[in-house]
């Protein structure tokens, strides 16, 4: 049955009240899924860790906790409950498991949300210690910051109403609304590689969805893992259409001369695969989406910077 627009602009009320209550849903409203307590890995705190050749795990140490950037607003990745100030996600378990095996107590991490054009400067400045937010490692930021991983290769995707047959691919986006994060490698690869498209930037995916659920924006583009999460949120509105356009490999940002933090993260990321922890913490959060768990991409352990 063909939607009205009146029909999807109650929809997009709809949605931004499920994201905004985290799990206290309303009958007809988007379903709520998020991370099952009891699935979610328990991580081994390694004790007696030590990393003095890194003055981020220093200062993180004499603090006593450790201080981690994320996004709050994106489903089954890094999202924030309102109510409670709890941030869950497969990326904020990622987090988690590597506070762990720097030595600190996963449940004491403190997280604060950074948008996607501040990662940079907030790594560069302290305000964080390290950053795990679908954040793609390419080489113009490998001048700005240091990455450990991939831990998670994703690929550019296009999500539109499900009441949309005409666009199939970026090929079709010309003279289209098209939204995406200001500053993101998304947002950045229309500009220079569609240029007919008609671009909208916002700081958050959120509210691309909610323009895209009343008819202002036609497309919503970034990488399929946070798209496929949104499409769970209003099943039977949204859908993602086409194949992945581009391969982003997801890092986790640290200040870039903390040459010895990056290598730790580099051992934990990989330590992780291999316990099991990486898989279980996948399957109990972007899992809920209907997605296998993939294959994680090899770890680039770059040369000192």
């Amino acid at each position: 049955m063909h939607r009205t627009k009146r029909t999807l602009a109650a929809l997009a009320l709809l949605l931004a009240a499920a994201l905004a209550a985290g799990g206290c849903g309303r009958e007809g409203s988007p379903p709520v899924k998020g991370p099952e307590p009891g699935k979610l890995p328990v991580y081994h705190v390694q004790t007696n860790f030590s990393l003095p050749d890194s003055p981020t795990w220093t200062r993180a140490k004499r603090r006593g906790h450790l201080i981690v950037g994320a996004k709050e607003d994106q489903p089954y990745m890094g999202e924030k409950d309102p109510a409670t100030g709890v941030y869950s996600g497969f990326d904020i378990e990622i987090a988690r498991m590597m506070a762990a095996s720097l030595g600190f107590d996963p449940a004491g991490i403190e997280f604060r949300t950074i948008a996607s054009a501040n990662r940079e400067t907030a790594l560069q400045n302290g305000q964080i210690d390290y950053y795990v937010g679908t954040y793609t490692i390419n080489a113009n930021r490998k001048k700005l910051v240091g990455f450990a991983g991939p831990y998670f290769m994703a690929g550019q995707s296009l999500l539109v109403r499900t009441d949309e047959n005409d666009i199939h691919g970026p090929q079709d986006l010309a003279g289209r609304r098209v939204c995406s994060a200001t500053g993101s490698t998304p947002y950045q690869r229309i500009k220079a590689d569609y240029p007919k498209a008609q671009l909208v930037g916002y700081d958050t995916y959120s509210i691309c969805v909610d323009n895209l659920l009343t008819y202002q924006v036609d497309v919503v583009t970034t990488d399929d893992a946070i798209l496929m999460g949104f499409a769970a949120k209003a099943p039977g509105e949204l859908k993602l259409v086409g194949k992945p356009f581009s391969k982003e490999p997801y890092g986790i940002g640290v200040p870039r001369n903390d040459n010895a933090l990056r290598f730790a993260l580099d051992d934990a990321i990989v330590a992780h695969q291999k316990n099991g922890d990486w898989k279980k913490a996948f399957e109990a959060t972007l899992g809920l989406s209907g997605v296998p768990a993939p294959t994680p991409p090899p770890v680039d352990r770059y040369p000192a910077t």
